[in-house]
Order: structure tokens, then C-alpha cells, then sequence
């Protein structure tokens, strides 16, 4: 039986993401309950060392043919020999997008127990305990692996931005023995945003609005100018985005992407199910709607009854001589 914690540390193009670093002050936190060293695999490009300076002993490298971009089954592939090579008790990844598709796969390789979209890990007797939002993000429950591996997905902000530690790590290359048969589908090209804001999935505040913007202009004039005062990434309801008010990138829900972060400010959203199951789980919700029996003020920390056209620039200018000082 394994023990410790291997980490599986995302990229974007060779730059490390912050979820990795995020994992790895949780697998330190984890690792000093259960045993164990804390591991991280890097595949692809990346520094290796910066890992170390975050609590990783040891970083297991995967390189060569298939790995310029990401492809499902020769990231299974090079994930299956790193954790064959460190023989980790838990392994940790980000529910990012990537990992929504790699770990259901490499949980059936390996044939261990996947407890996804964790928002909250401890150790219980003994062993590692995960909480998770289910039924749309309605109840919260406990989920125990019985695998001798366990992995768990955890969703972005969960635990704050990682801290180093200021140790190094020793880097071991693995061979993932990856050939054309596990690179079934080939990346041409690849088309960077154009928008310089934090992926709405990472982001630790977002200004989402809904249909009540009235128009394109009106998303461009009240929702982006307040997220920018407030360094934060816009959003919007399914409703702004079927009325052609934002980008789908930009939808958060049960059929856009789900978020987690610290403060999420919902201007003119009702607050139907949908998208309350993707932003549920954020620190803290700010809620701003016409209508005082809107669902969204059931789940808001604070709520303001108001016009979200004179409601968002006092809030824009506020933030700003705050964020200023």
C-alpha cells in the first residue's frame, strides 16, 4: 500500500497555474496528519523547482512525444507511470476542465475510488475526508475512499492561494512509453482569449450579470467597468448570454462553468437553480436585483434592493478609492 500525496500540477503553456501551488500547501497540511512525503508531477513543460518551493520532495517529470498540448490518452498514460513510480496513498488535482476529463479515466486505469469537486479536505481517522456540493450544490457530503489510492478533484479557491515554503525538490523523469496509438486526436492550433482576466473557473472575484443588463452596452457599461474596479473577472447568467449579452466563456451554471471564488457579485441574476449550482459555493455573494423576493437573497451574504444601473457605478467608485488607498 502506497502512502503520501502526489499532486498533479496544471499548466498553461509551461506556466505553472495557482491551483498547483493551492494543492500543495493542502498536501503539506494533509501529509503532516497522514504520513508521508508530499510528490508532484509536472507534464509537459514547467518548472519543476518552483514545485519544490511549495512543499513538493520530490517532482516527477513527463516529457517527449504527446505532451506539447493536451490529449486524453497520453496524459492518462503519463499520469499512470508517475503514480506507479512515487506509489502515493492520495493523489490531488484541480476540477479544472482538463481535470474533469483525465481523472475519471485514470480512476479506472488505476482502479481507485474519485471523490470530484471537493471543496473542503481533512484527515479523519486517520485517513483523507473530502466535502462536496451535491443536488446542484443544495446538501454537502462526506466522502471516505476505500481504494488503497484515493483521488480527489478539488475545485479552484477552495483553500486560498498557496504559500512556499522555501524547500526544493528532487526531480525524477519518468517514461510514459507514449506512442500514436495513445494520441488518438491531434491539436492544430490553438487560439489564445484576447481578454487578459483570470479564467472565470480560477478567478477569486467575479461581477456576473444577468438579462436585467438589457443589452450588450448595458453588460459593457455596468458589469465589466465594476470587475475592473475591482480586479475582478465578469460573468454572466445563461439568460445574458442566450440574449447575446456576453460570451458563452463568460456563462456560470449548471450548463456554463462553475466557479468558487471569494466574492462573487450577482448584478440583476434571479438566482434560478441553474445558476445557482455553479456559483453556490463562493466565500462570499453579493446580491443586487429590483425585486426583493428574487431567490438569489436567500443565498446572498448581503443583498441590495436598487437598480443595478445606479447600483453598480457607486459600488465601482467605492471600490476604487478602497483598492486605491
Amino acid at each position: 500500500m502506497g502512502s503520501g500525496i502526489l499532486v498533479y500540477a496544471e499548466h498553461d503553456g509551461g506556466k505553472i497555474k495557482s491551483t498547483a501551488y493551492e494543492l500543495l500547501t493542502k498536501a503539506r497540511e494533509l501529509a503532516g496528519a497522514i504520513g508521508g512525503s508530499v510528490s508532484a508531477v509536472l507534464v509537459g513543460s514547467g518548472d519543476a523547482g518552483e514545485l519544490g518551493n511549495y512543499g513538493a520532495e520530490t517532482v516527477y517529470t513527463v516529457t517527449g512525444y504527446g505532451f506539447d498540448n493536451y490529449t486524453t490518452g497520453a496524459y492518462t498514460k503519463a499520469l499512470a507511470a508517475a503514480v506507479a513510480q512515487a506509489d502515493p496513498a492520495v493523489i490531488l488535482a484541480a476540477a479544472s476542465q482538463p481535470g474533469k476529463d483525465l481523472f475519471p479515466r485514470l480512476s479506472a486505469r488505476l482502479n481507485a475510488g474519485l471523490a470530484p469537486e471537493v471543496t473542503e479536505l481533512s484527515v479523519q481517522g486517520g485517513a483523507v475526508v473530502g466535502r462536496r456540493p451535491v443536488y446542484a450544490g443544495k446538501a454537502m457530503v462526506s466522502v471516505q475512499i476505500s481504494s488503497p489510492v484515493a483521488i480527489f478533484t478539488v475545485r479552484p479557491n477552495s483553500f486560498g492561494a498557496g504559500t512556499p515554503s522555501g524547500g526544493s525538490a528532487s526531480v525524477v523523469a519518468v517514461d510514459a512509453g507514449v506512442s500514436d496509438a495513445d494520441v488518438l486526436a491531434k491539436v492544430v492550433e490553438v487560439k489564445a482569449s484576447d481578454s487578459k482576466a483570470v479564467d472565470l473557473t480560477e478567478a477569486d472575484r467575479i461581477v456576473a450579470g444577468g438579462r436585467s443588463v438589457k443589452s450588450a452596452d448595458g453588460f459593457n457599461d455596468t458589469i465589466r467597468p465594476l470587475a475592473a474596479a475591482l480586479g475582478a473577472t465578469a460573468g454572466a447568467s445563461r439568460a445574458a448570454v442566450d440574449a447575446g449579452y456576453a460570451t458563452h466563456s463568460e456563462q456560470v451554471g449548471q450548463t456554463g462553468k462553475v466557479v468558487n471564488p471569494s466574492l462573487y457579485i450577482a448584478l440583476g441574476i434571479s438566482g434560478a437553480i441553474q445558476h445557482l449550482a455553479g456559483m453556490r459555493t463562493s466565500k462570499v455573494i453579493v446580491a443586487v436585483n429590483t425585486d426583493a423576493e428574487a431567490p438569489i437573497f436567500q443565498h446572498a451574504t448581503y443583498g441590495i434592493v436598487g437598480d443595478l444601473f445606479e447600483i453598480s457605478p457607486l459600488l465601482a467608485a467605492e471600490f476604487e478609492k478602497v483598492l486605491s488607498a
